[in-house]
């Protein structure tokens, strides 16, 4: 499956795995701050009680 990539293989793979940390990083730091954001949306959607 993995192409030979002689005496490059660990740069490359190192480099995959590189970006693959970052990216599931920036999807999970997406999902956080969208969760935030809807939480902080339903707040201020919700009715008032003081009043």
């Amino acid at each position: 499956m993995l192409p030979e990539l002689g005496k490059y293989a660990a740069t490359v793979l190192s480099a995959y795995g590189v970006t693959l940390a970052l990216v599931l990083g920036l999807v999970a730091a997406s999902i956080i701050r969208a969760r935030a954001a809807q939480r902080a949306l339903d707040k201020l959607e919700a009715p008032r009680t003081d009043v």
